[in-house]
């Protein structure tokens, strides 16, 4: 049986907790909207970062943003490179964790030490990608995305072009969670090594109403401290957290999360990136608070 140690944060506030009889830490946030939370599991040993959105607080806004300006116009890349931080403090977001997987020109994929992302670098998302109504990234085939809608509603669906009633979309996969059931293919011999391997992992879901966004990064690769979860772990994790819905995005040593500390105004990294060190990215996941939207035109 797991043992839980749950430490909740507060955009950087340690707040007082009491203990469940289950075991688990309630608090309450003092920032409109959002509560992050940490949990130390043991057998097998991990660490979550766990941020709860709540999409019914008109002070909060959920926001896609690719890293930095398109390269090459209409070529093949359609960013660059950029650490979420720099993203996020650009963007003025509360909050933010990795987007989509992607491809950088002349960079071999690796992880750690060997990894060669850097900011800068010509980039493209795997899949669909929109920023407060504008497409700047269509894919050849639909990839499972998590959607803004202009009416403010919230969704999984498979796109490879956004709509006009779309209004923030990132791209990842697989589907985690469907309709309250698990959708993440198990972990089986001759499956693709990136299925029943345990990894870094970073994770977007929705409760049955729609009013709650779950993001969840698990730190990995970390010996004795952090394992790593399969997709198959990752979405009885997110359907235990209340999802009903959720959609896998980029891992690895992409995997982040920071917040914004109310007192410096700086952005603060919660888990350990298992690069050793924050991973350049070519989109991210954000939150605003206190921006309004206009989603008329």
């Amino acid at each position: 049986m797991k043992q839980l140690m749950l430490y909740f944060i507060c955009l950087g506030v340690i707040v007082a907790a009491r203990i469940s009889a289950f075991g688990q830490t309630v608090t309450n946030c003092q920032l409109p909207g959002i509560i992050c939370l940490l949990e130390i599991q043991t057998n097998p040993p991990q660490r979550l970062f766990i941020a709860r959105i709540d999409l019914t607080n008109p002070r909060l806004q959920v926001r896609v943003s690719p890293g930095g300006p398109d390269p090459d116009g209409a070529g093949q890349w359609e960013t660059t490179l950029m650490q979420p931080t720099a993203v996020a403090k650009r963007e003025h977001f509360s909050l933010v964790v990795n987007g989509d997987f992607f491809l950088a020109k002349n960079v071999r994929d690796a992880e750690g030490k060997e990894a060669g992302y850097r900011p800068g670098q010509w980039a493209r998302p795997e899949g669909p990608a929109m920023t407060d109504g504008q497409t700047w990234s269509r894919s050849a085939k639909p990839h499972p995305c998590l959607v803004i809608h202009k009416d403010g509603t919230i969704a999984i669906e498979s796109l490879s072009d956004p709509n006009d009633k779309d209004w923030e979309v990132v791209g990842g996969g697989p589907i985690l969670l469907r309709d309250g059931a698990v959708a993440a293919p198990p972990a089986r011999p001759g499956r693709h090594d990136n299925y029943k391997a345990r990894n870094p992992r970073t994770a977007a879901g929705i409760d049955a109403n729609g009013t709650t966004l779950t993001l969840l990064v698990v730190d990995g690769r970390q010996a004795g401290i952090a394992t790593g979860m399969t997709f198959n772990e990752l979405a009885t994790e997110m359907l235990r957290l209340g999802c009903k819905d959720a959609i896998n995005l980029d891992g690895g040593g992409s995997s982040v999360m920071a917040v914004r500390e109310a007192k410096t105004g700086s952005m603060k990294i919660l888990n350990e990136p298992s690069d050793g060190r924050e991973r350049a990215v070519a989109d991210v996941l954000g939150i605003t608070l206190d921006r309004a939207i206009d989603r008329s035109f």
